[in-house]
């Protein structure tokens, strides 16, 4: 038993100057100040100590893609950012996790190679209703599906019939389906000039993701499975959005932190590295999904980690068009949310709910996201104030492609523990103590 101290200790909404007690990888007793306890108490000072972070939204691409990342790599970078538990998404990896068979290949190419704690979505996908309880069986947390093209010709997307034929079961057994919504309007948006990223934003217009979300109000409300909008970019959906959840129906959503950071007017032509679909808008939208956020019409945020080789990229030729969609950035999930975040007078339990509360309820971990009597001693310590620069030499992930190459971001996990157990101690990876997580 050892016990952690800090004068900024985030408990549910405050944060209050308390000593957490840690015994047999839970959270066994929390007491104001730092009492004379007769045991080791590790003293973070003004240190934030938060619940580790759980980010909902990963690809890691193994097996079968491992050159674009990899266990080892996504975890290590997770771990780093304190990030306490991910669950990976079911597509990218080759075969895509649709099947037992898939799921179990998943499962093994993890094994050994885990640094923070993995759980895994299956995928819904044309034809594979018949596969859902098998995979639930097997432990997955929840499916993604997709109502446009995925980028995987694996994974196509599912139309709003396969979605009637699945959500009832998904609903049967209270997990949630993640939907990428886009809707395209069946006409090309070619973008006159590949290398400009203000035509490679009109070709995905934020009707196509209002018109997807309408739907999936409109099934949820129907089929009252749990269902969760994944990286949203359109602010023109928040109302809507607003409206459903008054009306109860078990509808939740997250944004990324690259559409809160990062906004068009800011992209120059060829920076492929920003490119993700759907794509980063313009600043005032990107103001009003900041408002969402705060105003609870967002739950969460989640990285959305979807990196690619710099020839996937189309760094060289800065094409946007032939520019593999997605941002590498989850060791700066906690940096990049929080150097936003203090700019606009946000707390540290917004950013504790944002990152861990609200992400642990999404993937049925109920032991996880919050320093609570009884949790389990999933914890980062962080320092607000303190600030860096993204260089090459610091990225974990397989590769240095990322948007917040250069940028300078504040908040630094200094150490991150895992059941209770420090696993990374400012920049020292002490111990790998990541599991496989399976849903009950």
């Amino acid at each position: 038993m050892f016990a952690i101290h800090s004068n900024q200790t985030i408990i549910g909404n405050e944060v209050r100057d308390a000593t957490v007690v840690i015994k047999d990888g839970h959270i066994a007793d929390i007491l104001d100040g730092m009492p004379d306890m007769g045991i080791e108490i590790i003293d973070a000072g003004n240190k934030v100590l938060m619940a580790g972070i759980i980010d909902p939204h990963v690809h890691i691409n193994e097996p079968g893609r491992t050159e674009w990342e990899g266990f080892d790599t996504a975890t290590k970078a997770a771990i780093a950012g304190g990030i306490t538990c991910l669950v990976e998404m079911p597509l990218n990896a080759s075969p895509v996790t649709t099947t037992v068979n898939a799921f179990d290949k998943k499962i093994t190419a993890a094994s050994g190679k885990l640094h923070t704690n993995c759980g895994f979505w299956g995928g819904v996908v044309p034809g594979n209703e018949h596969d859902i309880v098998p995979l639930i069986e097997k432990g997955v947390l929840g499916f993604k599906a997709f109502l446009t093209h995925s980028g995987i010709d694996e994974f196509p997307n599912v139309t709003e019939q396969d979605l009637r034929r699945v959500m009832p079961v998904i609903s049967h057994y209270g997990l949630p389906l993640l939907v990428h919504c886009e809707l395209d309007d069946g006409q090309e948006h070619p973008a006159a000039v590949n290398t400009s990223y203000q035509a490679y934003l009109a070709s995905r217009p934020s009707e196509w993701e209002d018109r997807a979300i309408a739907l999936m109000i409109r099934l949820c409300e129907e089929s009252k499975c749990r269902t969760h909008i994944v990286h949203l970019s359109s602010s023109n959906s928040l109302e809507p959005i607003r409206r459903a959840k008054e009306r109860g129906i078990p509808l939740t959503v997250e944004t990324a932190q690259h559409y809160l950071y990062f906004t068009a007017e800011s992209i120059s032509e060829g920076q492929t590295q920003f490119k993700c679909a759907p794509p980063i808008r313009e600043k005032e939208n990107n103001e009003k999904l900041w408002q969402g956020l705060k105003d609870g019409i967002i739950d969460f945020v989640a990285t959305d980690h979807s990196p690619a080789p710099p020839a996937l990229k189309a760094m060289d030729s800065g094409d946007f068009n032939k520019a593999w969609g997605g941002i590498s950035s989850i060791q700066f999930a906690l940096p990049a949310l929080w150097t936003g975040a203090k700019n606009r007078h946000c707390s540290l339990p917004e950013i504790s709910r944002w990152l861990c509360s609200q992400t642990a309820i999404l993937a049925g971990l109920a032991m996880k996201g919050k320093i609570e009597k009884g949790s389990d001693a999933d914890l980062v310590v962080w320092d607000p104030s303190a600030c860096f620069n993204v260089t090459k030499d610091i990225i974990m992930h397989k590769h240095s492609i990322t948007p917040y190459l250069g940028e300078q971001l504040y908040g630094i996990a200094e150490q991150t523990y895992l059941g209770g157990v420090k696993v990374f101690d400012r920049g020292d990876f002490v111990l790998d103590k990541g599991r496989v997580i399976l849903g009950k």
